[in-house]
C-alpha cells in the first residue's frame, strides 16, 4: 500500500486511525454513494469500522460547522467532508460552493487536522452521479494518507 513519492512514501495504512466522515444530506442520493464508498474504501485501508464516525447535517454550508465540533473534540486523526453542490439557475451554486470549501479549508487549518474535502461541485446530476464513488474513494485515501503524513511530520 505504499509507494514512492519523490522522497517519502505514501502510507495508505489506516490501522489505528480514527476518522470522521460528515455528509451534508442535499442531494442524498449521490451524497449517500459517496459516504457508502468512502467508508467501504476506509475499511479496505484497515480502519477499524469502530473507528469511523459519520454524522450527517442539512447540507454542503453546514458541513463545515460539524467539521469544527469535531476538530475541536482532537478524537480524530482526519476527517472527510462530503457534499454535492449542482449548479442552478441562480448565483446561490457559487456562494455555496466557495464558502463551503473555504470553510473546509479553514477548519484544517486552524486545526491542523487533515481534512478530505469531497464536496463535489458539478454542473448536473448526471455528472455527480458520474463521480460520486470515485470521490468518496479518494476522499478515504486522502484522509489515510494525510493523517499519517502529519504523523510523520510531527
Amino acid at each position: 500500500m505504499q509507494a514512492a513519492d519523490k522522497g517519502h512514501a505514501i502510507n495508505l495504512n489506516g490501522e489505528d486511525l480514527r476518522i470522521a466522515i460528515v455528509q451534508a444530506r442535499f442531494n442524498a442520493a449521490i451524497t449517500d454513494r459517496m459516504a457508502q464508498a468512502c467508508q467501504a474504501e476506509l475499511e479496505r485501508l484497515r480502519v477499524q469500522t469502530r473507528h469511523i464516525r459519520h454524522v450527517t447535517v442539512p447540507g454542503a454550508l453546514e458541513v463545515p460547522v460539524a467539521l469544527e465540533a469535531l476538530a475541536k473534540l482532537d478524537d480524530y486523526d482526519a476527517l472527510v467532508a462530503i457534499g454535492c453542490v449542482i449548479r442552478g439557475e441562480t448565483y446561490h451554486f457559487e456562494l455555496v460552493a466557495n464558502e463551503s470549501g473555504a470553510g473546509v479549508t479553514r477548519v484544517a487549518l486552524d486545526h491542523g487536522v487533515p481534512v478530505a474535502n469531497a464536496i463535489l461541485t458539478v454542473e448536473n446530476e448526471a455528472q455527480a452521479l458520474a463521480r460520486a464513488e470515485e470521490k468518496g474513494r479518494d476522499a478515504a485515501q486522502v484522509a489515510v494518507e494525510m493523517a499519517n503524513l502529519l504523523e510523520d511530520l510531527t
